[in-house]
């Protein structure tokens, strides 16, 4: 293997978003995040989940391994098209949330939105077009592939684009890997020619996305997770990797590649 394919393992986050859960309180998340998606198909307005919420939607099998492994929610993430921007904004107060004026406004150039209910005190974000912390993740045109939450490759790379990497974010991966093989379609599959589509269009997100993943594996053993799973786990994520290795790079990516780490590869976040 080239230099420029080789993986340190890196370490793990603090264990932001986790804690003791609350059935009822989880359960309330997971309704309302429902409700919001489908209230807005009915007026032409399309959100998808995103986050902790749309990796429990998914997976309707491994789903208790959020509670099982102390996976709190602290807020609603959805994912929405810039184009709706104004019929988002005004969609939201028709369901009984709020928006900070000052707040958006300082966010809106990063297409970023944020309400909050005072009927159930649920928190909100909404992002426009893409995911942008520590690499961009677009969904442009992407949003009508599944029905409540964003599809399944973006929702992998979500989480596999956070340089620092956290615990709650390994356990979500985890349940996604085990709920759905690996495909070439978004056919309730995870997308591999998407995820590599992606990661072989920008060498930073391919380096911090092959990291994680092996992050993700080293992190197995760890958790209390039966051997079998722990294979099914470690299988899809050598399926991943080979397909981001053997996709079709271009000059550019080459050329970045060869600087490696000595650059910077990915975004700061605050």
């Amino acid at each position: 293997m080239s230099d420029e394919m080789t993986r340190p393992a890196g370490e793990v986050g603090p264990d932001v978003g986790m804690g003791k859960v609350d059935p009822e309180l989880a359960k309330k998340f997971q309704e309302e995040a429902v409700r919001v998606v489908k209230a807005g198909e009915e007026v032409g307005v399309h959100l998808r989940v995103i986050g902790a919420l749309a990796f429990w939607h998914h997976c309707p099998e491994y789903g208790y391994l959020q509670e099982k492994l102390n996976r709190v929610y602290t807020d609603i993430d959805f994912a929405g098209y810039g184009k709706q921007s104004r019929e988002i904004s005004k969609f939201f107060g028709t369901i009984g949330y709020e928006e900070d004026p000052e707040i958006n406004a300082f966010h809106a150039e990063g297409g970023r939105f944020v309400f909050n209910n005072p009927a159930n005190h649920i928190h909100v974000d909404v992002f426009m077009d893409k995911l942008d912390f520590c690499h961009p993740i677009p969904w442009k045109g992407r949003l009508e592939v599944d029905s409540i939450t964003i599809p399944l490759a973006e929702l992998l790379l979500e989480k596999m684009q956070i340089v620092k990497i956290n615990e709650k974010d390994i356990i979500d991966t985890i349940m996604l890997l085990l709920e759905h093989e690996i495909d070439a379609n978004d056919e309730d599959h995870i997308n591999s020619q998407r995820v590599a589509k992606l990661c072989a269009g920008e060498w930073g997100l391919w380096r911090t996305t092959s990291m994680n993943l092996e992050k993700v594996r080293d992190y197995l053993p760890h958790l209390d997770l039966d051997e079998e799973h722990k294979q099914i786990v470690t299988m899809r994520i050598a399926e991943l990797l080979s397909a981001m290795d053997d996709y079709p790079k271009g000059t550019k990516w080459k050329l970045r590649a060869r600087i490696g780490d000595k650059v910077k590869w990915y975004n700061e976040i605050d």
